[in-house]
C-alpha cells in the first residue's frame, strides 16, 4: 500500500475500525475480569503499570472518570517521586530496559495481598516489565499482561532469563498490533535505511480498549453479584469530586493520584 495525504487518514481508520471489532471477541477478557472481580470482592487494588506510550493504558485504568476506584498507577518515575533516586535518572534513555528498576518500584508500592497486577508493553521484552512480572508472581500476586503477540514472539527478550511478559502472566491480553506498531508502510525512501518505515500505530488505542472492555465487564459481574461498583464520577461534573474523595477514602494510603 503507498500512502500520501489523501489515503492515509482513511486507510488508518480502515484499519482501526477492523480492529475494533476483533479485540472484543477475545474469551481472554472475561477471563481478565474475573480476576479484576475477584481482586475487588477481596479488598484488592488494581495496580497498573506501563513505561512508555504504554503509560496511557495504565492510566486508562487506573484513576479514570467511569472507571474503577481502587487503582493505582505505578511508574518509572516512583523512584524519584517516592524514592530517593535523582531526577537525573528519569533521563537514561534506557531506563526502561534496566531490570533493576523493577525491584525499587515495586517495594515503593502500596501493595497488599489481595492486590491485582495489570502490566501493559507492546513489545513485552524490555527488562524494566519482565523483571517487574517475575517480581509480582514471585510475591503470588495474580498477573494481566496487555501486549502485542506478533511483536513480543519476532524479538528477543531484553531481560537475563530470556522470558517475555507474556510468558509470565495468568491471563495475555492481544492488543493486534503488528511487528513494528505501525500499519501504514511507507514507499521506500532511498535513502539507505535498511528498515521500512510505516505510520499509524495502534497499540495505545486497542489496548485502552482492553482496558475499557475489562473494565465494563467487571463492573457487569459485581451488578450481578449484587454489589455496588466503586465507580470514579468525572471531576468535572458537579458533586464529582466529593463523590470521587468519598470512596478513595476507602483506600485511604493505597491510592496514589497526580504522579
Amino acid at each position: 500500500m503507498t500512502v500520501n495525504q489523501r489515503v492515509a487518514p482513511q486507510a488508518f481508520a480502515e484499519h482501526i475500525a477492523h480492529l475494533v471489532q476483533v479485540v472484543p471477541k477475545d474469551p481472554e477478557i472475561s477471563r481478565a475480569a474475573g480476576l479484576f472481580t475477584k481482586a475487588l470482592t477481596a479488598g484488592g487494588v488494581i495496580q497498573a503499570f506501563g513505561s512508555g506510550h504504554s503509560e496511557a493504558v495504565a492510566m486508562e485504568i487506573a484513576g479514570r472518570a467511569g472507571g474503577l476506584v481502587p487503582t493505582n498507577r505505578l511508574a518509572l518515575r516512583d523512584i524519584v517521586l517516592y524514592g530517593d533516586a535523582p531526577r537525573a535518572e528519569l533521563d537514561r534513555y534506557d531506563l526502561e530496559r534496566d531490570p533493576a528498576i523493577a525491584r525499587t518500584i515495586l517495594d515503593l508500592a502500596p501493595v497488599q495481598e489481595h492486590d491485582l497486577f495489570v502490566i501493559i508493553s507492546n513489545s513485552g521484552v524490555n527488562g524494566v516489565v519482565v523483571e517487574l512480572a517475575t517480581l509480582v508472581k514471585e510475591r503470588g500476586h495474580d498477573l494481566i499482561a496487555i501486549t502485542s503477540r506478533a511483536h513480543s514472539e519476532a524479538v528477543a527478550s531484553r531481560h537475563p532469563s530470556g522470558r517475555r511478559l507474556a510468558d509470565l502472566a495468568d491471563v495475555v491480553l492481544d492488543n493486534h498490533a503488528p511487528y513494528g506498531d505501525a500499519v501504514l508502510p511507507l514507499p521506500p525512501s532511498g535513502g539507505g535505511s535498511t528498515a521500512p518505515a510505516s505510520i499509524g500505530a495502534v497499540s495505545t488505542i486497542t489496548s485502552a480498549l482492553l482496558a475499557q472492555l475489562v473494565v465494563a465487564q467487571t463492573v457487569s459481574n459485581l451488578l450481578e453479584a449484587g454489589e455496588v461498583p466503586p465507580v470514579y464520577l468525572s471531576a468535572n461534573v458537579p458533586e464529582g469530586d466529593a463523590h470521587n474523595l468519598r470512596l478513595e477514602a476507602l483506600y485511604a494510603g493505597r491510592i496514589r493520584r497526580g504522579a
